[in-house]
């Protein structure tokens, strides 16, 4: 994710600091010293701060959880709406997904249980509605908070994590696709709510409301991309005819390729025809107005882009390209030679193709752009 600081690197999984968050916390000490002075600004401090670190907790629970069946989590990412553990992959097995959704919640359970523990007390809702309240002890309120984080993730919605357990419990009975279909429905449903509630006073739940159905929407456009591309191999969707960039080109021959073509995505090639990199129509032209023209494209080129293979599976070529934010990816031979690319326009061509031609039509061709 851009703007993004790593700040640690925990079990190969890197930690990160988003920049807004870091404006969030200076917000959040400047509100409260403007209320009570140095003192009420620390304390407030220090429990969003703490408050976040129960998230990392959270996200580190999908983590490691992923772990055990393989699937790696490049990094956890904090914002001010939460935390971010980008999966390499999203599990295939329904059982694998209910138990990597359901351990971020329970992470923030145990945490709660071991703070009533010490405090000898029960958590209740009055922490949370006086949380600038000084009589209010810090480990009170953080209980409280890791409380209401259980239930607010256990919403039947996506993004949270009770959207996520929904999806893996019809997955148990329906196909993938359908079951996401249904979970996506609720969590427009609910969030359709949230903004009718929201409009009555509570400003808050219109984001929430917001962020729900976005989310929703968006795991529901992706379950339909991975049921059509399932059983597709990546040479399927492949741009093949397009043009390539020389290793020794200028930003200058970059620019000319923009005006020739109507490629958005360049690939970078040494002489025996092996990738070096990918550079984007956007990363020239704004190249061109910091170096100039007769700068090399390996200074602005998207260097250790990863590859696929034409006989891998497009739709985890597609979720590969989701999780490395690259814009296009290079397909190559077993030599390391490069074939073509795949990009997301290409793959959302590909996919309104099928979904109009017959059944049983001719087999699928490989697309291409001039």
């Amino acid at each position: 994710m851009r703007w993004s600081i790593r700040i640690a690197r925990v079990g190969g999984i890197d930690l990160k600091i988003h920049l807004t968050f870091l404006i969030f916390l200076a917000w959040i000490a400047f509100s409260y010293y403007h209320a009570g002075g140095a003192s009420v600004a620390i304390q407030g401090t220090l429990f969003v701060v703490l408050l976040f670190l129960c998230v990392l907790l959270h996200e580190l629970g999908h983590a490691l959880t992923a772990r055990q069946f393989g699937i790696r989590t490049p990094d956890i990412t904090l914002l001010p709406i939460g935390g971010v553990a980008r999966l390499e992959r999203i599990p295939k097995e329904p059982r694998q997904e209910l138990l990597i959704a359901i351990a971020g919640p329970l992470v923030n359970v145990v945490i709660a249980a071991i703070l009533m523990l010490v405090l000898n007390q029960q958590a209740d809702a009055s922490a949370l509605e006086n949380l600038s309240n000084p009589a209010v002890t810090l480990m009170s309120k953080l209980a409280s908070v890791n409380i209401f984080l259980v239930l607010f993730n256990l919403i039947p919605a996506f993004p949270m994590d009770g959207g996520r357990i929904l999806r893996a419990l019809l997955a148990m009975k329906l196909n993938y696709a359908r079951a996401t279909q249904i979970a996506a429905t609720v969590g427009q449903a609910l969030a359709f709510v949230f903004g009718l509630v929201g409009l009555f006073g509570n400003p808050m739940l219109l984001f929430i409301a917001l962020f729900v159905y976005l989310g929703a929407s968006q795991e529901a456009t992706l379950a339909r991309v991975q049921d059509v591309t399932f059983d597709l191999p990546v040479s399927e969707a492949m741009v093949t005819d397009l043009r390539a960039l020389p290793v020794n080109a200028t930003l200058d021959d970059a620019a000319e390729a923009v005006l020739r073509t109507s490629q958005h995505e360049f690939p970078v090639l040494d002489q025996a025809g092996r990738i070096l990199g990918i550079i984007t129509s956007a990363d020239i032209i704004d190249a061109l107005r910091r170096h100039g023209g007769n700068a090399s494209i390996l200074q602005v080129m998207h260097k250790d882009t990863p590859v696929v293979h034409p006989d891998d599976r497009l739709d985890e070529a597609f979720l590969k390209m989701q999780s490395s934010s690259f814009p296009a990816l290079p397909v190559i031979d077993s030599f390391g030679r490069f074939l073509g690319l795949i990009t997301p326009e290409n793959v959302g061509e590909m996919i309104m193709i099928r979904s109009v031609r017959p059944k049983n039509g001719k087999p699928s061709w490989r697309l291409a752009h001039a």
